[in-house]
Parts: C-alpha cells; sequence; structure tokens
C-alpha cells in the first residue's frame, strides 16, 4: 500500500527545477533591469503608450465631433454678433441724436449770455426818469407779466418761476423796465446753462454706451470667427507613469494675455458703424 510520502516525493525535483527556472528568469530580469533601466522603460513605455492610443477610426470621429461643436458655437456666437452690431448701430445714432443736442444747447446758452451782457452794459447807464405814479407802477407790472409769459412760451423759464414772477415772489414789479428784463435774462441764461449741462451729461453716456457696444459687438465679431478657425494645438504624448519616467506638466503663464481694444477717438463718427 503507498502511502501519501511515496506518492509526492517523485514530484519533488521536477517542481524544485521549475521553480529555480522561474527564480533564474526573475533575476535576469532584475539584473537587465538594473543595467539597462532606460532601454526596458522606452520599449514598454512606447508598446503600452501605443495600445492605450485610440485607433484611426476613434481620432477620425472625434475630430468630426469637434467640427461639429465649433460650427454650432461658430453659428451660436455670428448670430449675438448681428444682435451686437444692431445694438450698437443703434447706440451710435443715439450718441450723436444727443450730440447735436449738446451742441445746440450750448449756441442757444452764448446767445443768452450775450444778451445779459449786453443789458448789463445798458444797465450801468443812468436810467431815464419816469414819473411814479400808479399808472407807471402799473405798465411796468403789466410788462414784466408779459416779458415772464412769453419767457415761460419758448420754454426759457419754468411754469414754477413764472409762478414767482406773477406773485411777486422775489420780483419787484415796480422797478425800471431795463432792470427787469436783465433780471430776467439772468435767469433764461442759468436755465439754459442748466440745461447744456445736462445735455452734455447725456451726451457723455451715449458716447460711453455705443463705445461699449461697439467693442462688444467686434469682440463677438472675433470670437466666431476664432471659432472657425481654431488653432491647431499639438498633441502630447501619453505619459506612462513608472516606464515613461516622471510626468511632465505644462505650467501657465503667469498673467493671463487679454485682447487690448483699440481706443476709440472722441468726436463725431468716433464709434464705428457695425
Amino acid at each position: 500500500m503507498q502511502t501519501v510520502f511515496s506518492t509526492v516525493l517523485p514530484d519533488v525535483p521536477a517542481a524544485a527545477v521549475i521553480w529555480l527556472a522561474l527564480l533564474a528568469l526573475a533575476a535576469v530580469v532584475v539584473a537587465a533591469l538594473v543595467v539597462r533601466p532606460t532601454r526596458f522603460r522606452s520599449v514598454f513605455g512606447d508598446r503600452i503608450s501605443e495600445a492605450a492610443r485610440p485607433s484611426s477610426i476613434d481620432l477620425a470621429e472625434q475630430s468630426r465631433e469637434r467640427a461639429r461643436e465649433r460650427s454650432r458655437y461658430a453659428d451660436e456666437v455670428s448670430v449675438a454678433a448681428s444682435r451686437a452690431a444692431v445694438t450698437a448701430e443703434r447706440s451710435r445714432a443715439d450718441w450723436s441724436a444727443a450730440q447735436d443736442e449738446a451742441e445746440e444747447s450750448w449756441l442757444v446758452y452764448q446767445a443768452a449770455e450775450e444778451d445779459v451782457r449786453r443789458l448789463a452794459a445798458a444797465a450801468a447807464l443812468p436810467l431815464p426818469r419816469t414819473a411814479r405814479t400808479p399808472a407807471e407802477y402799473a405798465d411796468r407790472e403789466r410788462w414784466l407779466h408779459r416779458a415772464a409769459l412769453d419767457a415761460q412760451w419758448r420754454k426759457e423759464i419754468t411754469v414754477q418761476q413764472l409762478s414767482d414772477i406773477l406773485g411777486g415772489r422775489g420780483w419787484d414789479p415796480s422797478r425800471h423796465p431795463v432792470e427787469q428784463e436783465l433780471l430776467l435774462r439772468r435767469l433764461v441764461r442759468d436755465n439754459l446753462r442748466a440745461r447744456h449741462h445736462a445735455a452734455a451729461e447725456r451726451e457723455q453716456a451715449a458716447w460711453r454706451a455705443a463705445e461699449t457696444a461697439a467693442a462688444a459687438a467686434r469682440s463677438l465679431r472675433e470670437e466666431a470667427f476664432a471659432a472657425l478657425h481654431p488653432v491647431a494645438e499639438p498633441q502630447a504624448a501619453l505619459a506612462i507613469v513608472g516606464f515613461a519616467g516622471p510626468e511632465t506638466t505644462r505650467e501657465l503663464p503667469a498673467a493671463e494675455v487679454t485682447r487690448e481694444l483699440a481706443p476709440v477717438a472722441r468726436g463725431r463718427a468716433a464709434v464705428a458703424a457695425y
């Protein structure tokens, strides 16, 4: 009757030979890695990288998908650029109208200032003497009221100012008509100067809005062109950790480069039409 040892013992030498062969092979590989590490790393890394890379069919499909995405994005940006161009044209028209209004208000104010200087020179001369009678005072009051009504009809004074004149609040109807006219012209001049300042502020705001709208339209057009004509980026080789050496990372620039917009010239037609 055979025992367990009698059954196993004949196979021990064969198993020992197999283990010794495996150990010898492992020792050879380790020695080769120690002696020529770069050669084996490059060979194994190239083979694994080549196996991990997508096939030409996958690359073509990915390229077509990226092209479709760029085309859709370019269409959307083109639509936005067209709308921005319409907005820029409307803003430019608003700015032109505001500029015309500011120039007109300046001319009107200059005319009022000239009237004040002329009347001030006339008021410096001796005023003609008139009889101080109730009829004379009534005539002066009627003249002041009529002059104030005419100024309000020309929109040179406000309704509240007309009410103050007619009610005698801050105004003396008994003064000479030359003095009354000088005071009334000064009031008109101050009103026109305030209107000019307001028109100038509106013109400045309209100019800034037109400049911003033109820059936005220009930026969208450049973005649409860049989407349709992308810059080809170099494909980085697949890095295998442990075989191809330490992983190389792409460093970001210290400061992000921004697109500088050209300054818009000040004056008529400074904002380009879109």
